[in-house]
């Protein structure tokens, strides 16, 4: 058992001053003011007083971190995710780019095995698979050798059960619309992304089941006053939970201001898109099959397209506020129950509260990671 006391818990969407929770089993058996929820005799103590106490953050897109990529290779994903908890990540979708099939295959071989013995770290909760069925004209980083079109073989053992949460496509692509529905069938969130759709396209791939779109403005059309498109479809429909890069890089931060208008924190979910250079120094690191520049700051290949970025998750946190100041309640949403709730969790992740999975995220009141628990246990402490 663990017992966390004297912290300020935000659930997210309640703030509980001077509160308590007590783990045990790897589920939260009890949460609430620190009066209410004693500490058995036998359990380990964390007195947090003076730290933030939050769900465990959930990243949707992570291509990789400290110098390894996924794509590139697969059996990078256990490796990575134990050092994500510096970052107050618990859980994330190991994303694969565009690349031969086989390799998102092995990617979920990785995911279904499980944990390595004794693995302390982030869970990854099943591949968020980026490709292949992209549009050519917004390609970005991904191969066009291996862009192709969608076909139900191709996806035919595509599930949450066999390690796939997120499949990334253009919806509209000649044999989309059946994809995107046979893949909804069966409980893959369906995200429109590197797609030059128009707004009726992508209505109709809505229609299909599509639930989620792709780091917003990136890698598709303009947001035009007579010619919404892609964006603007994804701003106005209120089916899809819309993905956001909220580097100042990715989207300005007036625009991250105006999505956040537009779609308040049960829609936004905030992403990284991160990939190797994450927690290195600048240089040349991989995603996919290209070699990407880092300055510090962007991830550009050689003609300057985006590729990727070095964004952490707490770090979008604290942008979220800057550019929006919205309150922390809202913004932990977007990182916390709303990628839950798109990934068909939301009654087991993203929330402080009895029976849910025992990820939490100590902070610093101005919102640093101080320490993180996986599972019931405390996988990270700052020194």
């Amino acid at each position: 058992m663990l017992h966390i006391t004297n912290a300020t818990i935000y659930t997210p969407t309640r703030r509980i001053d001077r509160g308590a929770v007590l783990l045990d089993g790897g589920r939260i058996a009890a949460a609430g003011p620190a009066e209410h929820i004693p500490c058995p005799p036998d359990a380990q103590v964390i007195d947090a007083d003076g730290l933030l106490l939050t769900p465990g953050f959930i990243d949707l897109q992570f291509n990789g971190g400290f110098g390894r990529d996924f794509t590139a290779d697969p059996a990078a994903i256990w490796p990575v995710a134990a050092q994500l908890p510096q970052y107050g990540v618990t859980a994330f979708l190991p994303t694969i780019i565009t690349a031969p099939l086989e390799k998102s295959a092995a990617g979920r071989r990785i995911v279904i095995e499980g944990r390595p013995a004794g693995y302390r770290g982030a869970t990854p909760l099943g591949l968020h698979i980026e490709g292949p069925f992209l549009n050519p004209a917004k390609k970005g980083a991904h191969n066009p050798a291996y862009l192709r079109l969608p076909t139900l073989d191709a996806v035919a053992d595509w599930s949450p059960q066999s390690g796939v949460r997120l499949a990334t496509l253009a919806p509209e692509l000649p044999g989309a619309l059946e994809v995107i529905e046979a893949l909804s069938s069966r409980g893959v969130l369906v995200s429109a992304g590197h797609s030059m759709a128009t707004y009726d396209q992508a209505i109709a791939g809505f229609d299909a089941g599509i639930r989620y779109g792709t780091h917003l403005f990136n890698a598709m059309p303009s947001l035009l006053h007579r010619d919404p498109g892609l964006p603007g479809a994804l701003l106005t429909d209120d089916r899809p939970t819309v993905g956001l890069i909220a580097d100042g890089i990715h989207t300005h931060p007036a625009i991250v201001k105006l999505v956040w208008q537009a779609l308040g924190p049960r829609r936004l979910n905030l992403v990284t898109d991160a990939m190797a250079a994450l927690g290195m120094p600048p240089g040349q690191h991989l995603l996919g099959d290209y070699v990407v520049t880092v300055d510090g700051e962007t991830c550009r290949l050689a003609d300057g397209t985006l590729a990727g970025s070095i964004l952490s998750m707490d770090e979008a946190l604290r942008n979220l506020l800057v550019f929006t100041g919205c309150t922390l309640e809202d913004a932990l949403q977007t990182i916390t129950t709303t990628p839950a709730r798109a990934i068909g969790l939301e009654y087991r992740r993203g929330q402080v509260a009895p029976g849910f999975v025992a990820d939490l995220v100590l902070l610093s009141p101005d919102l640093h990671v101080r320490g993180t628990v996986v599972d019931g246990e405390l996988v990270y402490a700052a020194e």
